[in-house]
C-alpha cells in the first residue's frame, strides 16, 4: 500500500480507502462485512469511510446500521485507523433530522460517535450541499465540532466547485475550521469534476477522495445492457439507490464505451476493474480512491490497482475513449 498526505494537513492516509455503504443491506451478514474490512486492512488500508445514512438504499429505517457494524469491528483497535463519516441525509422522522443546520449537525455527530463506539472521528463530512441552511451557520457548527474534539477535520461530498470555493472563503472570513477534503463521484464514465472541482482542489490543496471508481460495478464488465441485474448496486434489492444507479450508468452509450475499454484492457493484459481504479489513482490530484465490495474476494483486483503504474500511452487511450464523459452538470 502507498500513503499520501491528506491535502494541506499533517495527516497521512492510504491511497485506497474502504467504503462501507454496502454493509447492512447489500451485505446482510455482519461477518462478511467484517471479513471485507479485514482483507482491506491486511493489504495496508488505514482509511475507512462511512455515513450516518448508510446502508445505501436502506432509507431512514435502516440509517445508522452501517456505522454500528463498523463500530463493532473497530472495538479494541480504533487508534490504528483513520475513520470518516458524514451527515446531512435524512436519518429520522422529524423535519430537523436532516440537513446542515446547527441543530442537526450537533445531534448527528453525537449519534454517529455512539454508533461507531468512539469519542471522535478523524474526518466529518457534509454528505451533500444543503442550500436551505446559511453556509455560515453550517461552518460555525462544524467549527464547534472540531473545537470540541469530536472531529479532527471537516470535509464535503457532492459539492459543486463554486459552492466549495464559497465555503472556503466564508470559513477564512469567520476564522472557522476549513474544509480539507472533497468526496466526489469520479470514474472513466463520469469525468465532469475534471473541469472545475479538481483544479480548485489542486490550487487550494484540498484532499480528493472520490467514490464510484468502478461505477458501482459497471466497470468490471460483468453486466450486459439487455439483462436486468438481479443483485448488486443496480438491482431492486437496493430500492431507490438501485434506481439512481440505473439512471446514472445503465445506458447504451456507457455499455458501448465499456466494450471499447475492455478491448484496451485486454490489449494491456489487465482486468478492466484494475485498470479503472488505477486510472482514477493516476490523476495527481486524487488523494485516496474509495473502493468497496459485497464479498472479500471482490477486493483482489481493486487493492492490486494501486501498484499498477499506467504507461502514458495507455492512460492516453483511456482518456481518449472516455473524453465525452467530461461534459455535463451533474451535482453527484
Amino acid at each position: 500500500m502507498q500513503y499520501q498526505k491528506f491535502g494541506n494537513t499533517g495527516l497521512s492516509v492510504s491511497r485506497l480507502c474502504l467504503g462501507t455503504m454496502t454493509f447492512g443491506l447489500q451485505i446482510e451478514q455482519e461477518d462478511i462485512a467484517h471479513a471485507i474490512l479485514d482483507k482491506a486492512i491486511d493489504a495496508g488500508v488505514n482509511f475507512i469511510d462511512t455515513a450516518d445514512v448508510y446502508p445505501l438504499g436502506g432509507g431512514e429505517q435502516l440509517a445508522g446500521r452501517t456505522e454500528e457494524i463498523v463500530g463493532r469491528w473497530l472495538k479494541g483497535k480504533r487508534d490504528r485507523f483513520i475513520v470518516a463519516t458524514k451527515a446531512v441525509g435524512k436519518v429520522g422522522p422529524s423535519p430537523w433530522d436532516q440537513g446542515a443546520s446547527r441543530k442537526h449537525l450537533l445531534d448527528a455527530i453525537d449519534a454517529s460517535l455512539r454508533r461507531l463506539g468512539t469519542d471522535y472521528v478523524d474526518l466529518y463530512q457534509l454528505h451533500s450541499d444543503d442550500r436551505e441552511t446559511p453556509i455560515d451557520e453550517t461552518l460555525e457548527a462544524l467549527d464547534v465540532i472540531v473545537r470540541s474534539g469530536k472531529a479532527r477535520y471537516v470535509g464535503v461530498s457532492n459539492f459543486l466547485a463554486y459552492r466549495l470555493a464559497l465555503a472556503l472563503g466564508r470559513a477564512d472570513f469567520l476564522r472557522a475550521a476549513r474544509f480539507v477534503s472533497v468526496q466526489p463521484r469520479y470514474n472513466l464514465l463520469f469525468r465532469q469534476i475534471e473541469r472545475e472541482l479538481l483544479p480548485l482542489a489542486e490550487e487550494q490543496r484540498i484532499a480528493v477522495i472520490p467514490y464510484n471508481p468502478i461505477a458501482g460495478g459497471l466497470l468490471t464488465g460483468k453486466h450486459k445492457h439487455d439483462v436486468a441485474p438481479t443483485e448488486g448496486r443496480f438491482s431492486s434489492q437496493m430500492r431507490s439507490a438501485g434506481a439512481n444507479y440505473l439512471q446514472r450508468y445503465w445506458h447504451e452509450r456507457e455499455f458501448a464505451t465499456i466494450e471499447k475499454l475492455r478491448g484496451i484492457a485486454d490489449e494491456a493484459g489487465h482486468s478492466l476493474t484494475r485498470l479503472a481504479v488505477a486510472w482514477v489513482a493516476a490523476n495527481p490530484v486524487i488523494t485516496s480512491a474509495i473502493i468497496g465490495a459485497s464479498r472479500p474476494e471482490q477486493l483482489t483486483d481493486t487493492l492490486a490497482a494501486i501498484d499498477l503504474k499506467l504507461d502514458p500511452q495507455l492512460k492516453a487511450k483511456l482518456d481518449d475513449a472516455t473524453v465525452e464523459y467530461r461534459w455535463g452538470d451533474a451535482v453527484r
